[in-house]
């Protein structure tokens, strides 16, 4: 894998997706995910809620549930890829879509216990680092060389909808991390290169955003005020107080690259990062502080809970 490569995206930096060589692709077979007892211990790359429901999904097509706030987990029960799954999004309590390596997209209909295959390719192996749905008609998926696909339809095809080349550019090859709800309906998508992009829809026309950083961006949120923020490299959290025109650097003590955020309803906001640090930030996103754990274990994911602390994933499940 080139330098390149390694530094873009969470999916990469922590070996959770390649790009298959052409003697790789061969080998690669569509086939369901091993049912285990060690899923709990596997990487986990993503988490969202499916209602009330914990979704967690990750290496070698792991995905999790739990229904009481995180505190056990159980294995879905069938999921038709044995493929590293990067991320996950709900439109409600039941409907649900998750993508990852070989470009797949898997849905749910039944809040994560089954799930079907809507998309692959494992020709090229191009991997999808980010999915979002808006309702349970409209999403985006994106990943690898600025692979953008768009539906209208719940999935059930895909478009591509390539951003245009960045300003100074001749051509579109970004690697895009994060498709982030702008809370207005739109999105957000996070790159490399210090780059934002932003559309009014999911399938709406790729504007970038400027934000005056170099690095990679790799995961984002919209606050409950409106307030964006991202998250990268080195511990790097820009925000913007006015939906993206502008952006200024956070205050932060952190190096560790952030993989996450998370707002409780107290307005607390978290973020994972790696090397096992936890930054947390209440005023609205201006500084955080970060501590770090003794066993330095990578944060992968992060999701808040009401009145207790966030749940935090990592490379080796859920975080006890």
């Amino acid at each position: 894998m080139t330098r390149r490569l390694i530094a873009v995206g969470l999916a990469l930096a922590l070996g959770g997706a390649t790009v298959a060589t052409a003697a790789d692709r061969p080998e690669l077979t569509i086939r369901p995910a091993e049912i285990t007892a060690a899923a709990t211990s596997g990487m986990i790359l993503a988490a969202t809620r499916a209602g009330g429901r914990v979704v967690a999904v990750g290496e070698r097509g792991i995905v999790l549930l739990s229904d009481d706030g995180g505190a056990s987990f159980r294995q879905a029960r069938q999921v038709p890829v044995p493929s590293t799954l990067t991320a996950v999004s709900f439109a409600d309590d039941k409907t649900g879509w998750a993508v990852g390596q070989w470009g797949v997209v898997i849905k749910t209909v039944d809040g994560g216990e089954t799930w079907t295959l809507r998309r692959s390719d494992i020709a090229t192996d191009r991997p999808l680092f980010s999915v979002l749905f808006v309702d349970a008609n409209r999403g985006v998926a994106v990943g690898l060389w600025s692979l953008v696909l768009a539906t209208d339809d719940g999935g059930a095809t895909w478009k591509e909808r390539p951003p245009p080349p960045p300003p100074g550019s001749t051509r579109s090859d970004l690697n895009l991390y994060a498709a982030v709800a702008d809370g207005k309906g739109g999105v957000l998508l996070t790159a490399e290169g210090g780059k934002l992009l932003h559309a009014d829809s999911p399938g709406g026309d790729w504007r970038y955003l400027d934000t005056g950083y170099k690095g990679s961006f790799w995961t984002g949120l919209a606050l409950a005020d409106g307030t964006l923020l991202v998250g990268g490299l080195r511990g790097t959290i820009y925000r913007s107080l006015d939906g993206g025109a502008s952006w200024s650097p956070a205050a932060t003590d952190a190096q560790s690259s952030v993989t996450g955020f998370a707002q409780a309803a107290d307005g607390t906001i978290s973020a994972s990062a790696l090397d096992g640090v936890l930054l947390t930030s209440r005023d609205g996103g201006a500084s955080f502080q970060s501590q770090q754990r003794e066993n330095r274990e990578a944060l992968t994911a992060i999701l808040a809970r009401d009145g207790q602390p966030p749940l935090i994933f990592t490379k080796h499940g859920i975080d006890k």
